[in-house]
């Protein structure tokens, strides 16, 4: 692959950083660790085959081929390590990953902990309900809600309820097909989750009609690719590598292989795209 004038730059600043950070480990042991959610269709997950998949997924490859590059590495292996929503950004901190691939919710609190790149998504949260229970949120009142927990989702569905006055018993969960499945057997109400990964949960399930997506959202969620804080190598490559495809017009096809044929960027993503495409 092509080495840039960019590219080339940022090599010639690694000697400089103060301690070895992201870029000076994986160019020592050759190799990429990536961290990525199992139950976060179509962000990321792990396919049937056993394999990272899914949008977030998909460009950290990107990325992997501009790390490659811009170390000029002969091989560069790239390793998939499945994360939690409880210990995702700690397996930065700790380095058991170099850059996380998932649905992250890009927050203030977060970036005290670790950075992130420019947004690669804007999703929100969202419900599922059971046909045939309470159909609008407003009629969850005295009802069992369930939500992955230890995610910014569940504090949007904990706010939601607070600022609609209704009472209502959360319910995290481990995973979301946990989630959908008790949902299903009708031990809980209603859903939350974020709803582009609520669509995916949605697709193929055994008896079609039996849930309902809700089309109203209650948060805003940019989603980003979290990497070490302060590694301004790290980040700019990355940046860098996902500015290019914004650029080229690359999520069109991207979008068609996440979500298929006939799946297109919103307008809103459009404009992400288009705003967040850094010049070099």
């Amino acid at each position: 692959m092509r080495v840039t004038l960019f590219a080339a730059a940022l090599v010639l600043t690694l000697g400089a950083a103060a301690q070895a950070q992201t870029l000076d480990r994986i160019a020592e042991r050759g190799e990429l660790r990536i961290g990525f959610r199992e139950d976060a269709s179509p962000m990321s997950y792990r396919n049937a085959v056993g394999e990272a998949a899914g949008f977030s997924v998909e460009l950290c490859k990107v990325v992997a081929a501009t790390v490659e590059a811009t170390l000029d590495l002969a091989e560069l292996r790239v390793t998939y390590v499945p994360v939690s929503t409880q210990d995702r950004f700690d397996a930065i901190v700790d380095g058991r990953i170099d850059l996380l691939c998932g649905a992250a919710t890009i927050t203030l609190p977060r970036r005290t902990k670790v950075d992130f790149s420019i947004p690669i998504f804007i999703d929100g949260a969202s419900v599922i309900y059971r046909a045939g229970g309470p159909a609008s949120f407003d009629q969850l009142n005295g009802h069992k809600i369930g939500v992955r927990g230890a995610t910014t989702t569940e504090q949007a569905l904990r706010n939601t309820l607070t600022n609609s006055g209704i009472i209502a018993e959360v319910v995290p969960v481990d995973s979301h097909v946990d989630g959908v499945q008790r949902l299903e057997q009708g031990e809980l109400s209603a859903y939350f989750g974020d709803r582009a990964i609520l669509q995916g949960l949605m697709l193929g399930r055994p008896v079609q009609g039996a849930l309902v997506l809700s089309d109203r959202y209650f948060s805003y969620e940019p989603y980003g690719l979290a990497l070490l804080l302060g590694d301004t190598n790290m980040r700019i490559l990355v940046d860098a590598a996902l500015s290019r495809v914004y650029r080229a017009g690359g999520m069109q096809q991207l979008f068609e292989a996440t979500f298929g044929t006939n799946a297109r960027p919103s307008n809103l993503l459009r404009t992400l795209y288009l705003v967040s495409a850094l010049p070099e």
